[in-house]
């Protein structure tokens, strides 16, 4: 059913994979429902759900943008979505998974190798990597984070000049959008497009802000100031 739906929606993305990558993307989603039954990693389960909500919804971004050859970072990648299946989609985007919970990074570790994914793990905070990995990415994407206003001061700092934020939400994006106008100009970024895919009859958003100017150097701030007070 996992790898039925997966087929199905592929083409709605205008995606088309080879057979072997169709394969590798539900053999780590299978990964992850199996490892979920010792670690919380997901709610969804459901095989259908999972092609859905998790394979499909990670590969809006690969739809959204050209990731060849290109760096990317996934800030906060938790059970590795949309990371994993974006470098398992695209062999030669260079893919770094960041997230500060030690463990799930440690799963993420062990079975990447095992499936034969190739993938860089760092353990951190979003705000406190930043500091080292500052403006060295093509691209950094996140979902389900946080809202827009907040997830932009976390992943555009980590974004070269040049290069852009896929910031994944769903049927309140433009609504997101319109509240971070500030925040989009503050951090160096200016809004390209809203690339949306119909999911199960749900809007999956891509919202592309490219990196016009460097991020002043105040930012991100520390989190609970950036939440606290949101550009």
């Amino acid at each position: 059913m996992m790898r039925q739906t997966l087929d199905e929606g592929l083409p709605l993305l205008g995606l088309d994979l080879p057979e072997e990558t169709r394969q590798k993307l539900c053999d780590f989603a299978r990964a992850v429902v199996k490892q979920n039954e010792v670690m919380n990693l997901t709610a969804i389960t459901e095989d259908d759900q999972v092609a859905k909500l998790h394979l499909l919804d990670s590969l809006t971004v690969a739809a959204a943008a050209d990731l060849k050859g290109k760096t990317l970072i996934d800030v906060g990648c938790g059970a590795g979505f949309p990371g994993v299946p974006l470098a398992i989609a695209c062999p030669d985007t260079r893919v770094t998974l960041l997230d500060s919970l030690g463990k799930r990074m440690k799963w993420l570790e062990e079975i990447l190798p095992r499936l034969d994914v190739s993938a860089r793990c760092i353990t951190a905070r979003a705000e406190e990597a930043a500091g080292e990995y500052r403006e060295s990415f093509d691209y950094a994407t996140s979902r389900a984070v946080a809202r827009l206003n907040i997830l932009l001061e976390l992943t555009a700092p980590y974004v070269k000049v040049g290069g852009a934020v896929l910031a994944m939400k769903g049927s309140a994006a433009r609504e997101e959008l319109a509240e971070c106008a500030g925040a989009v100009k503050k951090l160096g970024l200016k809004l390209e497009d809203v690339k949306e895919y119909p999911i199960d009859g749900a809007s999956h958003a891509v919202i592309v802000l490219r990196k016009v100017s460097s991020t002043p150097k105040q930012y991100p701030r520390r989190y609970a100031k950036i939440k606290q007070s949101p550009l």
